[in-house]
Order: C-alpha cells, then sequence, then structure tokens
C-alpha cells in the first residue's frame, strides 16, 4: 500500500472488515434464527479447524472461556500446577486460577519470547498437569521440543494460539501440536469476531465433553431440555459473531501477509539502529507477525515507559509489552524467578500494525522511535 496521506493520530489496531464478512452479517442477521440459528457457528468451526488442520472445534466467547473450558475438561483442580511463561496476557494464567489450581512461572527464550523449554523442565515435578504453550506477539513457541518434554514427563501440552494465527511452527500451524490449543478472535487480532474465541482439539471425546460444559453441563442429546448433567459454563458465541468470523476466514491469506509485511517494514527502517531486536524465530518457523515489536538490547536506561510517552505526544499509540507476571503482587514467587523476562518486560514495545497503515504512517512511527532510542 503505497499511500501518503498521514491520518491524524495512529492506533496500534483494528480490524479490516470488507464487503464479504458485512454480506455474512446482513444474512446471519435476516435469516440466522429458528432452524438456522446454529449455521454460521457450524461452518465457521468447519473452516477454522480445516484451516488450522485440527478436526475437531468448539467456538467460544474469549479465548480465555475456551482456556477455562478445556482446563475444567481435563480436570484440573487444586493442588494440580500448571506452567505457564513469565510474559503473558493474564488470561492465559486467571482459569488455571479460577479452578483452584497454581501457576508455575517459567523464563521465556531471548529470541522468540516464549517460554524457554529449559525452564519448564527445571519446574516439572510431581503436581505438575499441564504446560501452556503461548505464541507470544505471533512468534513461534517451541511446542515441538515442549511436546517431547511433556510425552517424557506425561503431562499435557496446551497451546495458548490467542495470538498465534498464521504462525508455524517447524511446518506445524500454531494450534496444531498441543493437544487442545486455544484462539483469540478479540478486535485487535490478526482476525477478528469482536470478541470471540476457539478450542481445537484433535480428540472427540473431549471436544463432546467441552461442548457439554459449554452448554450449563447439558449433554448433546438433550440440549433441548433443561436437564444439567454437570454443573457447566456459558462461553458460546453466537451465529452474528461467527458470520463475521467465517468472512475473516476466507480473507486468513490476505490478513496474515499484510500482517507479516508490515512487520518486515518496520525491521528493514529500524535495523539501522543497531542494539534492537524484532519479532524473531528460528529458520525453520514462519513468523504470524500479530504485534510488530521491538526490544532495545543495550542498557541505556531508557525506559519501554519513556518511549511510549514519546510516540503518544507525536500522534502514535504504542502499546506496552506484557508485565512479567511473577513479579506482580497477585503471585507468591521467588524473588527474581525469570531474569530474561524481566529485562524483556522494561525494554519492549509494540507498535501499530492495524492492517491498512499507510507507508507514510510506518515512516511516522519509525522518526519517532529512532528519535528517542538514538539519543
Amino acid at each position: 500500500m503505497a499511500d501518503t496521506a498521514p491520518s491524524a493520530r495512529i492506533p496500534y489496531t483494528r480490524p479490516s472488515i470488507t464487503d464479504l464478512e458485512v454480506g455474512y452479517v446482513l444474512d446471519a442477521v435476516a435469516n440466522g434464527w429458528g432452524a438456522r440459528c446454529y449455521e454460521y457457528i457450524e461452518r465457521f468451526e468447519d473452516a477454522f479447524a480445516a484451516r488450522v488442520g485440527v478436526p475437531y472445534a468448539v467456538s467460544t466467547s474469549s479465548a480465555t472461556g475456551a482456556l477455562h473450558l478445556g482446563l475444567a475438561a481435563m480436570g484440573i483442580r487444586p493442588g494440580d500446577e500448571v506452567i505457564v511463561p513469565d510474559i503473558t496476557w493474564i488470561a492465559t494464567v486467571a482459569p488455571i486460577v479460577h479452578l483452584g489450581a497454581t501457576p508455575r512461572f517459567a523464563d521465556i527464550d531471548p529470541l522468540t519470547w516464549c517460554l524457554d523449554p529449559d525452564s519448564v523442565t527445571s519446574l516439572i515435578n510431581e503436581r505438575t498437569r499441564a504446560v501452556v504453550a503461548v505464541h507470544l506477539y505471533g512468534n513461534p513457541c517451541d511446542v515441538v521440543r515442549l511436546a517431547q518434554i511433556c510425552d517424557r514427563h506425561g503431562i499435557a501440552l496446551i497451546e495458548d494460539a490467542a495470538e498465534g494465527i498464521g504462525t508455524v511452527v517447524d511446518g506445524h500451524e500454531a494450534g496444531s501440536v498441543g493437544y487442545f490449543s486455544v484462539f483469540s478472535f478479540h478486535g485487535t487480532k490478526t482476525m477478528t469476531t469482536g470478541e470471540g474465541g476457539m478450542l481445537l482439539t484433535g480428540d472427540r471425546s473431549f471436544q463432546e465433553l467441552v461442548r457439554v460444559l459449554n452448554n450449563h453441563g447439558r449433554p448433546a442429546h438433550s440440549a433441548a431440555e433443561f436437564v444439567p448433567e454437570v454443573i457447566g459454563y456459558k462461553y458460546r458465541m453466537s451465529n452474528l459473531q461467527a458470520a463475521l468470523g467465517l468472512g475473516q476466514v476466507e480473507r486468513l491469506d490476505e490478513l496474515s501477509a499484510r500482517k507479516i509485511w508490515i512487520l518486515a517494514e518496520y525491521r528493514r527502517r529500524l535495523s539501522k539502529l543497531g542494539a534492537v531486536r524484532f519479532n524473531s524465530c528460528a529458520a525453520r518457523d514462519r513468523l504470524g507477525g500479530w504485534m510488530p515489536t521491538i526490544e532495545w538490547l543495550d542498557p541505556t536506561g531508557i525506559s519501554a515507559a519513556e518511549v511510549r510517552r514519546t510516540l503518544a505526544a507525536a500522534g502514535i499509540d504504542a502499546r506496552p509489552v506484557f508485565p512479567s507476571l511473577s513479579g506482580l503482587p497477585l503471585f507468591d514467587q521467588p524473588a527474581e524467578p525469570c531474569p530474561v523476562a524481566r529485562r524483556f518486560a522494561t525494554r519492549a514495545l509494540n507498535l501499530p500494525s492495524y492492517h491498512d497503515i499507510s507507508e507514510f504512517d510506518i515512516d511516522r512511527v519509525c522518526t519517532a522511535v529512532t528519535k528517542v532510542l538514538a539519543n
């Protein structure tokens, strides 16, 4: 896109919606009731599962809800421990706590900013039930190696691919390796349903259990009745949201390619700064490019908050990276358990990456970043 007109203010993200999605949503509004009330939900689930290469799907109101359902279906309970990365959104951890289990925070790999398999191994004990691998900012987490570790210890690997749409790990689509995986379709993501999520699994009986839990505990054969068999939840997606999602899945190649292009443009323009790192991965993997992120490596004393303030003054909405969760008062963890995560949290920033950002506005962002970091 070679457009040169500046926007008054550069948002960090917003979705790309075309007439295709609008047409599906209008059809769902006008006709998606009665016998057709689940039509777009079923089409969306099938299309998304086929895209990732996993046979069974359950659409949900959010990735958080999908993770909660999956962990509950696994039987996670008080006394259990689940290993998570120290850098992730709190939504990865909250369902673990809601179920009474204990999150254990592993450090991140300095290249990918995702779970460090060696740190994970050091935390596994007799109470460990699962590892949640997060594809942070669209970076590929090494789920192939993590799956081997989990298999060796008899624990489950779960993929939090909320940010990983379009990411590939050693030939595997993000979300296709774990026992189950979850995705987010929040308005900030590469593809959106406004709010929404998806759980994918290769285990049909597990999918059926998740569906029961997601329908107030009513089994499929009596879903139209009001006699639940267990206490369940309701994290269901609407037919209208699914209609939007179906259009987005059909445009996913275009949406992903644009995200990857934006990340490449930032890298091309800002690599001249020298001691900076962008979203990175092993040569065998592919970045999804969801959220272009810059980490400055020299101990300059410049904080992420300072860089963000400078960009805000220039009319640019940058986003702070997630904090080191083990350092929050919410959690009782040993001092400095995750040194790589602690450093990353103070010296990195997400850059604007909405799909139709112009080259002119990318230049504006890069000029502002260069100004503060070069000085």
